[in-house]
């Protein structure tokens, strides 16, 4: 197994990650033009932009929401609530009530894509198409990939007028409008403008978004300009040009920014927030709904088929010295959610620090630290979403020690570690491998709660990685979808979040805050509680 690489490096370890900014790093902030402004973000390469963003929920912030729009859209302009399900290329969507499987999307006049073309029903169809149907002409599985999993109710879909779309779902699901944020349109002229070649059109993309591309360099950078003909007033870009930089180094991106090479940074290095501060940066986060914890194999053979080592592997973990770690850019978890979501319930195992406990708990189980339970984790080296991957996964590794928790790390690049999420534990590829380490959203009821644990989302169909299987969760996740209910649905969320709790699904350690510094140079940028951020904002 690959050794985990050592925590914390130097400064001036960041230099040389910084020149490999090279171009880039020269045509940044200093000497600017007015309008223009330079983000360095955490990713080895930009994400995908033919529609679909891969690199995870972080990639719709940079290659989604900007060039693209979905039919269902997430409030992201405001800082001090959490947003909300808005209107997007729909206006209005509901369900029938003589059959709430079966969907109508009405869509929005008078949209049309980057190249000139116009947004129609069609438009949907094909683009359902191009993530859902393999014997399409145009299916992309790269992109399908991406957006599968996240669109596991969608059983049919046709198109009922030029401006109808109706969906039909596998079984009634009031929440089934929060899995179409997922879902981005792209332009089937396009499509055909450049040759039927999704790897054209990466460079060549259309879509219907606030910005559209300029250059695109693999790996180094991407230059997004306004979309001046944007439907939505409020979303027309205020900048002249916003370029994206790939800085993957934490500490990298902290010497681009202090050096002005670029205006501003997502995860700054937490041991130079006090330097980035006293060089006049802000340094700004917020409320995230955003996990950072490990899921746990329940199939045969592996060791967290033992409660008792579930919750060992929780009450071990100082969360308090995480945050540390973080310089307090980041919230002790102890559930999937935070204690304020209504949907957190009241657990029984009372998720905490408890050394003691934790070693009782293990030996009981028969193990100890001179005869430790041994696990292989999979984890990703880093990226956008995962926080200090490597130091925070080190930080756990070295407090399952302590209590006969021996566990070896199989580091992985982030899109290989999305991929084998995806996959689940069962998959043949992850033989040995009895848990994973990934961070991500936890924004909405099902992208939080039904497709972890309910059984019918075990991977392929979705992202219940760790095959758990609890008829009660399933039931409950039933009347979840079947009811209209706000509030009611709250209640049955929190009773699930309740028993996943108290079964230790998973080791949670802690949520992001998505801290970001920015320089002098921007004026605007609106923070939202929420792990998409809308780049229009930026000013």
């Amino acid at each position: 197994m690959d050794p985990i690489k050592p925590t914390r490096r130097s400064l001036m370890a960041g230099g040389v990650a910084l020149a490999a900014l090279g171009a880039a790093g020269r045509a940044g902030a200093q000497g600017a033009a007015p309008g223009t402004l330079t983000y360095g973000i955490s990713m080895t390469d930009l994400p995908l932009t033919t529609g679909q963003p891969d690199r995870g929920a972080g990639g719709y912030q940079f290659t989604g929401l900007t060039l693209y729009d979905p039919l269902v859209a997430w409030e992201l302009d405001v800082a001090d609530r959490p947003g909300k399900m808005v209107p997007g290329l729909a206006t209005a969507w509901e369900a029938d009530p003589a059959d709430p499987k079966v969907w109508t999307f009405h869509l929005r006049e008078g949209v049309a894509f980057h190249d000139g073309s116009a947004f129609d029903a069609d438009a949907v169809i094909w683009n359902f198409d191009k993530v859902l149907n393999k014997e399409a002409p145009h299916f992309d599985q790269r992109q399908a990939a991406q957006v599968r999993p996240r669109l596991p109710g969608v059983a049919s879909y046709r198109k009922l007028d030029a401006k109808t779309v109706q969906v039909v779902t596998k079984t009634p699901d009031s929440l089934f409008p929060y899995q179409m944020l997922w879902f981005l349109i792209s332009s089937p002229a396009q499509y055909e403008k450049v040759g039927k070649d999704w790897a054209k059109f990466a460079f060549e993309p259309s879509g219907t978004g606030p910005f559209r591309m300029g250059q695109l360099v693999p790996r180094v950078r991407l230059e997004l300009l306004p979309n001046v003909g944007y439907w939505n007033p409020k979303r027309v870009p205020k900048l002249a040009k916003l370029t994206l930089t790939c800085v993957p180094e934490d500490l990298a991106r902290v010497n681009a920014l202090l050096s002005g090479s670029v205006d501003l940074i997502e995860a700054p290095a937490p041991d130079a927030v006090p330097r980035l501060k006293a060089a006049g940066m802000r340094v700004v986060g917020n409320e995230t709904p955003h996990v950072w914890n490990y899921h746990l194999s329940m199939l045969e053979g592996s060791p967290w088929r033992d409660l008792r080592l579930r919750k060992a592997a929780n009450l071990a973990i100082d969360r308090a010295g995480v945050v540390e770690l973080m310089g307090g850019l980041a919230q002790p978890a102890v559930g999937q959610v935070q204690e304020s979501s209504p949907w957190f319930g009241k657990p029984g195992f009372r998720i905490r620090t408890d050394v003691e406990a934790a070693r009782k708990l293990v030996e009981e189980a028969g193990y100890s630290v001179k005869n430790p339970v041994k696990a292989t984790v999979l984890i990703p080296t880093g990226g956008t979403g995962q926080m200090l991957s490597l130091p925070i996964n080190e930080f756990v590794q070295q407090s399952w020690a302590e209590i006969g928790i021996h566990v070896e790390f199989k580091t992985v690049e982030l899109e290989v570690a999305y991929t084998a999420w995806r996959q689940g534990a069962a998959d043949p590829s992850l033989k040995g491998v009895s848990a994973g380490n990934i961070a991500y959203v936890t924004s909405d009821p099902f992208y939080a709660i039904l497709r972890f644990y309910d059984s019918r989302q075990i991977a392929p169909n979705g992202v219940n990685w760790s095959h758990y299987r609890n008829p009660e969760v399933d039931a409950l996740c039933d009347k979840v979808k079947a009811s209209l209910d706000v509030a009611e649905q709250n209640r049955l969320l929190a009773r699930i979040h309740e028993i996943v709790v108290d079964d230790a699904v998973q080791v949670w350690v802690v949520h992001d805050t998505n801290p970001h510094a920015l320089s002098s140079r921007v004026k605007n940028y609106v923070q939202a509680q929420h792990w998409f951020q809308d780049l229009a904002t930026l000013a």
